[in-house]
């Protein structure tokens, strides 16, 4: 089946998810025989539809990825493409490479990507790549090229992030009685302007920083 633009993201609503960029692979891509690759990350209702899933009930390891990979390989498989995702391996796809491929996601001020809808909350949840042409959202500039006050820059309290990502400095905060980063996401993420309209729930956020900082 060859599904439209609309009609993919129709599919993706219905579980959470929307189509945040796309691009035309070339043969340097790696990407043999897909003439499209979207991109795909939680929006709108993907929080509550999650938690309300078997994989989030059961108990069991993993709950978010095998979700995805449930979810996408479905929906991909019922408009004639694959489903492929950033987690599992070796190998690894590059979907760093792949979500700046886009021109919708770029690197920030603060080195991790910043996306031209979702700002510093970006994620990608997988990846539908078809054998059929489907044009995505368009490119966007950098969001971080017109925002002068850059809160990102200056919002984190140990400054974990000012010149590269200072990790063990960053961890040390988690475990810090004084922090809200574990039940609220990360402060420099929530500093971000162009995410602050996007609908990120504390919940999720504490779900992936308890996966990040155990």
């Amino acid at each position: 089946m060859r599904a439209a633009f609309a009609q993919i993201e129709a599919l993706l609503s219905q579980q959470g998810l929307s189509i945040l960029g796309g691009f035309h692979p070339e043969e340097a891509d790696g990407l043999q025989g897909a003439q499209t690759l979207l991109m795909v990350g939680p929006k709108g209702a993907f929080w509550p539809l999650f938690t309300t899933s078997p994989e989030y009930l059961d108990g069991q390891a993993d709950p978010i990825d095998r979700w995805s990979e449930r979810v996408l390989t479905e929906i991909a498989a019922g408009i004639g493409g694959a489903a492929l995702f950033p987690f599992g391996g070796p190998p690894h796809h590059p979907f760093l490479r792949w979500a700046m491929r886009t021109g919708r996601a770029h690197s920030s001020a603060v080195g991790m990507l910043v996306h031209a809808d979702a700002g510093l909350w970006i994620s990608y949840r997988g990846a539908i790549a078809l054998p059929y042409r489907v044009d995505g959202p368009p490119p966007a500039p950098n969001p971080c090229e017109t925002c002068e006050a850059r809160p990102c820059r200056s919002t984190c309290p140990v400054d974990a992030l000012r010149d590269g990502y200072d990790t063990p400095t960053c961890h040390a905060w988690l475990d810090d009685p004084r922090s809200d980063c574990m039940t609220q996401g990360c402060a420099v993420r929530r500093a971000c302007p162009v995410g602050a309209a996007y609908g990120r729930l504390p919940e999720q956020s504490a779900f992936h920083m308890k996966s990040f900082h155990p």
